[in-house]
């Protein structure tokens, strides 16, 4: 008798646990407009190279690049955690080549949120610290596969490489290259354009998770440095090396603001009153101000 009830809660166990993961299936893609909808579709960036479009963090994710060749397929972040459908239906619409390999630019959830589905098929690499991030944030899909300063996949005859050049929007941020092609994604290390909504985008640095405005500029120098002539961004079009380099200059600008209030007596609580952001176009709230602050300061 002991056994049966012991079985019964077993039972009761699995029954919840199935029912908890229906329910975080049950999430569903947005519904979007006609007009949106066509901007999301899959297109040709170079010979074997797509992307499936994303604007924004809130709506249509990431954007998500897709490497097909003849022995299979490889990506580069996944959109949210309800994405992979959507996503293995676009590169269905391309090839018929299975996905193999799926990289993260970093661990957000709009960019890697989809891990776990494909990690049942595909090798999925990330930044060690992306790692990290992923497991202290409590979210799923951990990439078994890590690396420090540089990787590579070699897939039917193609070469994709992955590069950590320091600290950014997060602690770890991936710039995965194309060096036969001379295109790269930069995850959320460079970002451009509007969102889904209209509004704009800006960068932002997040320090929870190891991410640094002031040493971002750095480490798109590294980024530059690669040999690119097209820039798949974390969010928005394909763009090249010039949009790289000004979005650079902007940080640095920012940067530069905010140490010179520093110097003039500017506290925590006003430098955002004291800096101005928008013949930059980006639209900085107060405290991503605050953030650059305390970083200058030594407060972080």
């Amino acid at each position: 008798m002991r056994e049966l009830k012991r079985i019964g809660v077993l039972s009761a166990l699995m029954v919840l646990g199935a029912v908890l993961v229906v329910a975080g299936r049950q999430q569903e893609r947005p519904t979007f407009t006609p007009e949106q909808e066509a901007r999301l579709q899959i297109r040709e960036v170079a010979d074997g190279l797509y992307v499936i479009p994303g604007f924004d963090g809130g709506q249509s994710g990431g954007n998500v690049a897709v490497r097909v060749t003849n022995d299979g397929v490889l990506i580069v972040d996944n959109k949210f955690a309800y994405s992979f459908d959507f996503i293995t239906e676009q590169v269905r619409s391309v090839t018929n080549q299975p996905i193999r390999y799926v990289m993260n630019t970093h661990h957000h959830g709009d960019h890697a949120g989809s891990n776990a589905d494909f990690m049942p098929a595909a090798e999925v690499i990330a930044h060690r610290n992306a790692r990290a991030n992923i497991i202290r944030n409590n979210l799923t899909g951990a990439p078994p596969i890590t690396f420090t300063h540089e990787t590579a996949v070699f897939l039917g005859g193609a070469e994709v490489q992955a590069h950590h050049f320091g600290r950014g929007h997060t602690n770890g941020d991936s710039v995965i290259y194309f060096p036969d092609l001379r295109v790269i994604h930069t995850g959320d290390l460079f970002i451009y354009g509007e969102r889904l909504d209209g509004t704009t985008l800006a960068p932002f640095w997040d320090l929870a998770n190891g991410g640094s405005a002031t040493e971002w500029p750095a480490t798109l120098t590294g980024v530059l440095g690669l040999d690119f002539d097209e820039v798949i961004p974390g969010h928005g079009p394909v763009l090249g090396r010039a949009e790289v380099r000004t979005f650079r200059s902007n940080l640095e600008t920012v940067i530069a603001r905010v140490a010179a209030e520093v110097r003039n007596g500017a506290t925590r609580d006003n430098i955002a009153s004291r800096v101005d952001t928008s013949d930059l176009g980006w639209p900085l709230a107060p405290v991503r101000l605050q953030d650059v602050f305390d970083e200058l300061t030594g407060a972080r």
